[in-house]
């Protein structure tokens, strides 16, 4: 970022946003209150469907579950990278040096949330290849292919994000700490070769895909409906319309991918205004950026509320939980109740 983000003045700690500093506590109260809510938020709420997964096996049944998994697990760490951010508003004592923590930690988020975007691609590429080639999905997807497929995700993402350490900073991930802000400026060829190997064909593939299954979807629809209408006036039964099957899962994904391109869109186009030295704004830098990490939790939010198997998983996960909490009640209680006959049995 330019020199516009000031750095520490009058023995002050660094503070993106200002309004939030008290001499008292001497931290930057805003900052930590916004990256330890989410860093909580995120952390649970993907522990949470990493958990579902594991104990409902009809969500393993889709092969798209294998993304959405390690989506799961890259907003998981994400969340646990918030820890680093906190702990240097804190004013922790950190081994390694400012600039190198800074740099790993701008790093990693930028891989984890690549992986996030590359697996939404491939999420909708998997649901075009399943709507146009139904009958030849399960030889062309394979569990094999899939787990290939993943392991290229995460390999291609370390790759993109590497010369972040060369080139200029990846984004604004490290900008709570004083040296991202000040010393670590962006690079508007980096800047490109991001947008270029990234941003653009996650975004494109996304579009394709999507506009095409509804399209699909929708004739689909039609000719499913025309057929019952035309067999129904035949029966003379009036017929109702019966939506595509795909759709409705299809429709789950798409929330999802929404809300990631939403939140990550003024992020991107921040980044984009900076990097080109067109507009700089440290409030600015320091919101886009957590808004855009705030998808990780919302990512589990709109599957469990969009998802009826998922419903079911997490209903009984839940229902075990409290059913091993009801048999160590009862076990308790009749431990104390044993222990207390018998030491009425002494008194008497």
């Amino acid at each position: 970022m330019n020199s516009s983000l000031v750095g520490n003045q009058s023995g002050r700690p660094f503070c993106l946003l200002a309004i939030s500093y008290l001499e008292t506590i001497n931290f930057c109260l805003l900052e930590v209150v916004i990256i330890v809510f989410l860093m909580v938020l995120i952390i649970s709420g993907n522990i949470i469907v990493i958990f579902v997964f594991h104990c409902a096996p009809l969500l393993n049944h889709h092969t798209t579950s294998y993304f959405i998994q390690t989506m799961a697990y890259a907003d998981l760490l994400v969340g646990v990278s918030c820890l680093v951010p906190s702990l240097s508003l804190l004013h922790y004592p950190i081994v390694l040096s400012e600039s190198l923590v800074c740099q790993i930690f701008g790093y990693v988020v930028s891989v984890l949330k690549s992986v996030s975007m590359a697996s939404l691609a491939c999420i909708s590429i998997d649901r075009y290849i399943a709507i146009t080639k139904p009958l030849t999905y399960n030889t062309l997807v394979t569990p094999w292919r899939l787990r290939t497929c993943i392991l290229i995700i995460w390999l291609y993402s370390c790759l993109v994000f590497l010369p972040s350490f060369h080139w200029g900073k990846p984004g604004y991930h490290g900008d709570v700490f004083q040296w991202c802000a000040n010393s670590w400026n962006t690079d508007p060829y980096f800047t490109l070769f991001i947008v270029v190997m990234l941003y653009a064909p996650a975004a494109f593939i996304v579009c394709f895909t999507y506009f095409n299954i509804f399209r699909i979807c929708q004739q689909h629809t039609k000719e499913i409906n025309e057929r019952r209408v035309r067999f129904s006036s035949q029966d003379g039964e009036a017929g109702e319309a019966q939506p595509c099957p795909d759709k409705r899962y299809a429709m789950v994904l798409f929330r999802i991918t929404s809300v990631f391109y939403i939140l990550w869109l003024p992020y991107i186009i921040y980044f984009l205004l900076e990097s080109s030295n067109v507009y700089s704004n440290r409030v600015a830098s320091f919101l886009t950026t957590w808004l855009a990490i705030s998808n990780s939790f919302c990512n589990c939010v709109i599957y469990s509320l969009s998802n009826s198997v998922f419903q079911k998983g997490l209903k009984r996960l839940s229902g075990a939980i409290c059913a091993s909490c009801a048999r160590q009640r009862v076990a308790k209680d009749s431990s104390t109740s044993r222990s207390k006959r018998s030491s009425n049995g002494c008194h008497i």
